[in-house]
């Protein structure tokens, strides 16, 4: 049941966000983690996973329509990739607690900028290349470090940085999809040291991430308007946000008796528990104090 009712989500967040280009990872990693997998291991990296999944999928549908700007997302897609392992790195030393309330600031930076976003009119001039380029340099190596470590692909940073360069919401979510797919890839290799891999569920989830961003994008580059795309998303991400951010006000940590393991006592081969009584090692005799 609890498999059948991620399937669902994770397939309604993959519709949603494959029309925007972003992989949908805001939606995932929280789903996953109230599923009861955990953060860092299992939610982050299946998020970074499936992000890449759905965006590398919608750049279909985006391609044929020629809505890609291959040669004006390269630098940000080049820069991403190298960030991307880096921020995967460093999530394992962060407290999840500070990763939730991370999680939560840049969600809500998103929607307000969306929100925004929403009421002007389509742009009709672009930036010049070589502006695009130095501004996608820094923007890539950001959003590629701060979707690495958060489990993102950072496409909520670029997609509205490519709205204030010039581009159109299609041709901003049809060149995000291309960035985000690098730099959610590179961070997901990131995490494989320390990740584990739930097979069944890696199953299920994909399934359900290919069938959303197929029908994304083609409602995407077909029937959607660009405003009531924005709005929708907009709302989504506060709802994301909100509960992100009970969960971080709410978290509390384990007991220490249920994070520390068993030790045993390998002279007379019984289980003894590290927290009930300390243990003073000396070669191979244990001393308890």
């Amino acid at each position: 049941m609890l498999y059948t009712i991620v399937f669902f989500i994770i397939a309604i967040a993959s519709f949603i966000f494959a029309m925007l280009g972003l992989g949908g990872g805001m939606v995932y990693v929280p789903v996953l983690n109230w599923a009861g997998f955990d953060m860092v291991k299992v939610a982050i990296p299946l998020g970074l996973l499936l992000n890449g999944l759905n965006t590398l999928l919608v750049l279909i549908p985006f391609a044929r329509k020629k809505l890609v700007d291959w040669k004006g997302g390269m630098v940000m897609a080049v820069t991403a990739l190298i960030a991307a392992p880096l921020g995967a790195m460093t999530s394992d030393q962060v407290p999840v607690q500070t990763l939730k309330i991370l999680f939560a600031i840049m969600v809500v930076a998103a929607a307000v900028r969306m929100i925004w976003s929403a009421k002007k009119a389509e742009p009709e001039n672009m930036m010049p290349f070589r502006k695009r380029s130095l501004i996608g340099f820094f923007v890539g190596a950001f959003a590629g470090f701060t979707g690495g470590m958060l489990g993102l692909g950072g496409g909520f940073i670029i997609a509205p940085i490519l709205m204030m360069m010039g581009y159109k919401t299609k041709e901003a979510a049809a060149t995000t999809a291309f960035v985000v797919t690098f730099s959610s890839f590179s961070g997901y290799l990131g995490h494989m040291a320390s990740g584990e891999m739930n097979w069944l569920l890696t199953g299920i989830v994909v399934i359900a991430v290919i069938i959303g961003s197929q029908l994304g994008g083609r409602y995407m580059t077909q029937k959607a308007k660009s405003k009531q795309v924005k709005i929708i998303y907009a709302i989504v991400l506060l709802l994301i946000a909100a509960r992100m951010t009970y969960g971080a006000l709410t978290y509390e940590p384990k007991p220490a008796e249920q994070q520390q393991p068993q030790k045993e006592n390998t002279s007379l081969n019984v289980p003894i528990q590290t927290n009930d009584i300390n243990l003073i090692e000396t070669g191979s005799l244990y001393f308890l104090s």
